[in-house]
């Protein structure tokens, strides 16, 4: 048994266990002139300092504040290729679509990646995922979708395999993009070939769809969400970046564990939402790098949504590589609180991954904690440019 008791700390700042819903995620315990006690890279105890259990090892931190460690619940950190002549054009005028003509765009991507290997794509995503972990990162979800054809899939797949040694990581099977032709063929083959060898081989915890007007219908997706089910592999989406088309409503119908962009939500899928146990992704990065409109994050949680923030790190439309800047973004662009914010980038983003053990510093949860710069925690959501992270802890095990 392992167990040591973690002294220093100005202000101990958490939300409960669980995922929080409306008025719930502004609701912090805040401890002053805290400790906190980890056996076994478990939360032991957490309070007051005076009163802690005598303990053989301790370690100070110096006085600075302490929250959990940050979830991120979106990402597609394995890619290779870059879009930086995609950013230029775009920022000069140039139409998407003339982009996507000239061989640019998401398939410029999907090009690149395909013809990687799974240790090409190791190599590229280590930095990636380093740099979210630097950010406060302590669990992080990675998406496939940028292969396309089933065999880049699952190197991709197999690539967050290989660095799930190195990071906790939460692997996902995206169905990204259809192809030009045979789209029936496709998704014939998503559901009889991929998801079944997925599932076979464990590569992922989670099926997501990108439902919208440009990529797969409401009724494509029910389908690969059957069987994504039927294979025992939870559901999630993408909806709403662009187009309100039903999926919303169908990820809540179906139990999906989240719902994510969300730029174009509107009465009636905000309503689906606050009503169910899906979770609402926002992801602000987005917002910030294509200048959509931001997500509904105040109407959410004034509706009484469960409300999770990500990074959507990808090459394309959010090169966001810290999760502190997600959510400082998500305070000034999607109106969150920052005691909103902090919960939006835990338990609730925990809840994204279906994962109820961390995102909150209570006993009996995984011992992932931010010991930040200061003594302030509210510097996590005020920061920009800089990193008020000083220590990044798993397993009460210093990063």
């Amino acid at each position: 048994m392992t167990e040591t008791l973690f002294s220093g700390i100005s202000h101990l700042v958490t939300p409960a266990p669980g995922s929080q819903r409306g008025a719930a995620m502004r609701e912090l315990t805040v401890i002053e002139n805290a400790a906190l006690l980890v056996r076994d890279g478990l939360i032991a105890w957490v309070g007051a300092e005076k009163q802690a259990p005598p303990t053989p090892e301790t370690h100070d931190l110096g006085g600075v504040a302490v929250v959990p460690g940050l979830v991120d619940p979106h990402t597609h950190a394995v890619w290779a290729g870059n879009r930086l002549a995609d950013f230029e054009a775009r920022v000069a005028g140039v139409p998407y679509e003339t982009i996507l003509a000239a061989g640019g765009g998401i398939r410029s991507s999907i090009a690149a990646t395909a013809a990687a290997t799974v240790e090409q794509l190791v190599t590229l995503a280590r930095p990636r995922l380093a740099a979210l972990r630097q950010s406060g990162a302590t669990t992080i979800e990675v998406k496939s979708g940028y292969g396309m054809d089933f065999d880049a899939e699952l190197r991709m797949l197999r690539a967050v395999q290989v660095l799930g040694h190195e990071f906790e990581l939460s692997p996902t099977l995206l169905i990204h993009v259809p192809p030009t032709e045979n789209r029936e063929d496709y998704v014939r083959g998503v559901c009889e070939t991929l998801i079944p060898e997925v599932a076979t081989e464990s590569l992922a915890t989670a099926v997501d769809v990108f439902c919208e007007a440009e990529a797969f219908s409401v009724e494509e997706t029910r389908q690969i969400f059957e069987v994504a089910q039927a294979h025992g592999l939870k559901i999630k989406l993408h909806a709403d970046q662009f187009h309100a088309i039903g999926g919303t409503e169908l990820a809540c119908q179906m139990g999906a564990l989240s719902v994510d962009h969300l730029e174009a939500s509107g009465p009636a899928q905000i309503a689906a939402l606050a009503a169910s146990n899906t979770v609402a992704t926002i992801l602000p990065g987005v917002t910030l790098h294509l200048g959509l409109p931001a997500a509904p994050g105040r109407a959410l949680i004034d509706a009484g949504a469960v409300v999770a923030v990500g990074t959507d790190l990808n090459p394309g439309s959010s090169p966001l590589f810290s999760v502190q800047m997600a959510l400082a973004l998500s305070v000034r662009l999607n109106g969150l609180t920052p005691a909103e914010a902090l919960t939006a980038c835990t338990v609730n983003a925990a809840a994204a991954l279906g994962l109820s053990d961390r995102g909150s510093l209570s006993v009996g949860m995984r011992a992932d904690f931010l010991a930040l710069h200061g003594p302030d925690w509210r510097e996590l959501p005020y920061t920009l440019g800089a990193n008020p992270v000083r220590d990044v802890f798993v397993g009460g095990i210093k990063l």
